[in-house]
Parts: C-alpha cells; structure tokens; sequence
C-alpha cells in the first residue's frame, strides 16, 4: 500500500526535479513559440525534442513525418510492469500572432496560439522529471510519452500516432490542455464528456441560373441556401436529443456575384459538433434525410459533402480521480476546480475509445489578468504553467501506476457534474 505519507514525499521530489528544470523549460517555450510548425511540418520541434530526450538518456523513436514517443522505466513485457501514456500535441495554426511579445512567431502567418508550445515543453518537463525519478527506483511503472503531430487538422495525427503503435501496452493514457480563461495554478477536470464531436458539413445546391427579375423560370439557388442554413439546424433540434448538445453552425456562404443574377451554384459549410458518442452517430443520418426534403420545393440539385471528424473527448471517471489527486498533491488542495463542457474538438479522443484516460484543463490565465479566448492573434499565456503542468503530468503517471495495483488512501470520490 502507497500510503499519504510516501504520496506526499513523491510529490516533493517531483516538485524539487521540476523547480531545476523551470529556467530551461521557458527557455525551451519560447523557442518553439517563436518558431510555430504547422501540422505535418513540425520537424524542427521534433528534432528539439528528441535532442533533449537524448540528452538526458532516453530513446525516443521518432514516427514517420513528425513527432516521436519515448519509454521511460521498465519494458512493460517484463515482470509484469505496465505503462502508462501522457500526451501532447505539437503543431500551430495558420493565424497571425499580434501580440508583440519579445519571443513572438517569426513565421510570418502562423502562431502558437492554441497553447501547444505549452503541452509540449511541459510533457518535455514530465518526461525529464520522470527519467529522474526512474534513475533513483522511485518510478512504480513504465511511461509513455507521445508528441504527436496534426492535431488541429482532420484527419489528425493522433491516429496516424495509433497506428505507429503508441498505444502498444499502455493502459491508461493522461494529457492537458491549456485553458486561458482558468487562473494558472488550477486545474479543470470533469468525468464524461469534457469536449465535442466535430464532423464538417458542406452543401452544394445548383440550379441553371436565370435573372432576379423571374425566380419562377430556375432554381433560386441563393433563396435555397437560406433556407437551409435556417431550417437544417432547426431539424436536428428537433429530431436529435437536446441533452446531446447538438450544435450545426455555419461557417461559410459562397454564392453569386451580381445583385440582379441569380447563380447557377452555391455553397455552405459548416460545422456538426455533438457531446454524445451515440448521437454523434445519428447526427449525419439526420442532416443527410433532411437536406433534399428541406430543399425539394425549390428545383435545384443538391451534393452532401459530410466528412466525419472526431469523437467527443469522454473522461473515464476513475482515470479523473487519479489526475484530480495528483493536482491537488502538486498544486494544492483546492487546485482542482470543475472544467465547462466545451463544443470544441480534440483528437485526443480517438485515445480513449481504445483505452481509459482524461483530458483535463491546464490554467493558463495571469490572476487579476485579461482573459483571452484560444486561436486567438493576441493570446499570451502564463509560463507558470509550464512548470506546473509537468508536475501534474508526472505526478498522474506515478499515481496511475500507484493506483492501477492497489488504490492509494486519499484518492477522492466525488464525482463532477456530468451531461
């Protein structure tokens, strides 16, 4: 039995290890920020990674393109030892930084504005700090780390990181994301869905074109697409669970150019975002029946184009547990605060239909500071949380190992509130 006691001193160490480490890692940060990759290309930040991997003793396997896993601690074949994985994601955006800080992107048209530098350079820290650990026979199982490429596209690298084999003998699988609303030094959890199914919808309605003047003499391509941006997302109200949260929003109209023509062609697209698995299914046989009804009194031709995307993120709530005590045991007891719903994506999903695990909030907000919304130009993050997060990071995996044989006294039992 791991008793509060040996927890505690645990935590210590990895407190101590981290605090070494802190100047290096917001070195490390700025580095990479200032030098944003977008998803695919990241080979300079893997190159930077696996450097400092190899520096410290470890092996990192690099995949094919981008991004690398390390194993540190024992081969989980041998003597019965297991693994547990934490992740992070590595690529930027194609958006503008603007927010004049010395170390700021100088790729003109991309930025880190989505917090991934952070996710980074903290797994970095948590690899380190749990090399340390291992090096002195205080790590109670084997670890993964995964920076993995593309998650801000689909489909994203988390998959093509699957089937490079990252999953192999793992058991539960940890990761953070950065919350810029959310004070450095807490951290937001939630048992089940903590992020949304995202598929793209696009609709191509054509027609023959005619004048403004005799809508009666060709479909009114134009008039149709309003209909549809209109009624599609009033169907799947009606049709789809409302605890769901289900939610189609557009995002682009293309069509005509001419205030006294009508177009032969238009199009939308937009967005599906759903928190339910099992809605999730059902939701594109939904938007596919309702398109050509909606649009059958209107004589045009219509093309679907519905591209799915990624599960929601679904917490498993013991795999919470075990983060939750392991923030409070680094950051303090009342670290831990309960994360929002969001309507966001993450690939990171596609994790957790395969093995348990959480995702939960990193805060990144200066308290007393300006609160800022991600993939934003002007986005400035606290570097505390670098530190921070590789604490957490590395204190979830010895706890999950911890946990996994014998459940530790202290683990708290609540459960957040759930969809």
């Amino acid at each position: 039995m791991h008793t509060a006691t040996a927890r505690s001193e645990t935590a210590r160490r990895i407190t101590a290890v981290v605090a070494g480490l802190e100047d290096e890692l917001v070195a490390l940060r700025r580095r990479v920020h200032a030098h944003p990759e977008p998803a695919w290309m990241e080979h300079e930040t893997t190159a930077l990674v696996a450097e400092r991997l190899r520096a410290a003793g470890l092996v990192p396997r690099l995949f094919e393109g981008t991004g690398l896993m390390v194993n540190i601690g024992a081969d989980p074949r041998g003597r019965g030892r297991r693994r547990i994985a934490l992740r992070a994601d590595l690529d930027a955006l194609p958006l503008q930084e603007t927010t004049g800080l010395p170390f700021a992107s100088e790729k003109d048209g991309f930025a880190h504005a989505c917090g991934h530098d952070l996710h980074t350079v903290a797994l970095l820290g948590a690899a380190l700090t749990l090399k340390a650990l291992d090096d002195a026979g205080e790590l109670p199982v084997g670890v993964r780390c995964i920076f993995q490429p593309a998650e801000e596209v689909q489909p994203g690298g988390a998959e093509r990181a699957m089937g490079e084999g990252v999953l192999d003998g793992v058991e539960q699988i940890y990761a953070l994301h950065c919350d810029p609303k959310l004070d450095v030094g807490l951290v937001g959890s939630r048992i089940g869905p903590i992020t949304a199914a995202s598929d793209t919808v696009t609709v191509t309605v054509q027609a023959e074109g005619g004048h403004t003047s005799r809508p009666h003499l060709t479909g009114d391509v134009v008039f149709a697409l309003g209909e549809l941006i209109t009624s599609l997302p009033a169907v799947l109200g009606r049709r789809m669970d409302p605890r769901a949260g289900v939610n189609l929003t557009w995002g682009a109209v293309h069509a005509g150019r001419a205030s006294n023509a009508i177009p032969a062609s238009g199009t939308i697209t937009g967005t599906l975002r759903c928190l339910d698995g099992r809605a999730w299914q059902r939701a594109a046989k939904v938007i596919q029946d309702a398109i050509p009804q909606i649009l059958g009194p209107y004589g045009v031709e219509v093309d679907v184009n519905y591209v799915r995307g990624i599960p929601p993120v679904v917490n498993e709530e013991r795999a919470v547990r075990t983060v939750d005590a392991a923030a409070k045991d680094v950051l303090g007891p009342d670290a831990v605060v309960l994360a929002e719903q969001s309507l966001g994506g993450e690939d990171f999903a596609w994790y957790l239909t395969r093995i348990p695990g959480a995702l939960v909030r990193l805060g990144t907000r200066t308290p007393g500071g300006p609160s800022f919304d991600l993939h934003r130009g002007d986005i400035v993050f606290d570097e505390r949380a670098l530190g921070l997060g590789a604490q957490v990071l590395a204190r979830a995996a010895v706890l999950a190992g911890a946990t996994a044989v014998d459940e530790p006294d202290g683990l708290p039992s609540r459960v957040h509130g759930q969809l």
